[in-house]
């Protein structure tokens, strides 16, 4: 494989499963020395232990506490001499409609999903300036259009798409890129139980012309499109990596 960021150090949150895991073996594949980041310490040493030990650290962090976040970024440091690339992946997700979401539920998914990637990007920041680095922030298309009874996490990851490109035009003329990936339905430990319905997957395979289920894999191979040079004039876009659920207006397929 290409190895477009040998000699880079690259920060992947929420990086312990699902997508976020998929990037940081990814970004290691390229020749990126990786930092693994999430609160699950012990799923981070099984991802690590698939990695090369010398490009690789481990660090677990709660994402929505910025203290934790503004260590994480200095253990990067430390370890590599600078920072290149930080990719806030990290979240949660929670069910409810407005008027019966429990709040619990509406702090924990504000805090981690949208905070957190807040905390990630300004704790970043100083160090990408020096680096002419980027951001690639996970969103989703839950915030280009909303789920039904996903209220917080439609709030969250519409936060997301707009913070992105807030600090996009804030920062891209000092050389500092930001976007951010909108996955659809993909294969997580975050979404077994929705593939696990028979009937569920068959209401989102009508809507997903592609006609699958997205891989880590998928969504990772475009976080590194977005990280390298061949973007290197992509700046505040959302990107869509649904296999064209927004394609569609809506109307149900046939006809």
């Amino acid at each position: 494989m290409e190895q477009r960021f040998k000699g880079k150090a690259v920060i992947v949150t929420g990086a312990a499963s699902g997508i976020g895991r998929g990037v940081a073996e990814r970004f290691a594949q390229e020749g990126a020395n990786v930092v693994l980041a999430d609160i699950e310490a012990a799923k981070l040493q099984t991802v690590s232990a698939g990695l090369d030990a010398e490009r690789t650290l481990v660090q677990r962090c709660d994402t929505g506490d910025h203290t934790q976040v503004q260590a994480l970024v200095r253990a990067a440091v430390e370890r590599f001499g600078r920072l290149d690339v930080m990719v806030n992946n990290a979240g949660v997700a929670s069910e409810g409609k407005a008027g019966d979401v429990a709040l619990d539920d509406w702090d924990q998914t504000i805090r981690v999903d949208l905070t957190g990637v807040f905390y990630g990007c300004r704790a970043a920041l100083p160090e990408l300036l020096k680096t002419r680095g980027c951001i690639v922030n996970t969103a989703s298309v839950s915030g280009l259009g909303a789920d039904w009874a996903m209220c917080a996490y439609n709030a969250a990851k519409g936060g997301v798409v707009n913070l992105t490109r807030a600090i996009a035009l804030d920062y891209g003329g000092q050389g500092v890129r930001c976007n951010a990936v909108c996955p659809s339905l993909t294969r997580t430990g975050m979404t077994e139980d929705m593939l696990a319905d028979a009937e569920l997957v068959a209401k989102f395979m009508e809507r997903l012309p592609l006609g699958r289920v997205a891989e880590p894999a998928d969504i990772a191979a475009v976080v590194a499109f977005l990280a390298s040079e061949d973007a290197r004039f992509i700046n505040g876009v959302n990107l869509p990596v649904d296999g064209g659920v927004t394609a569609s207006n809506g109307q149900p397929p046939g006809g």
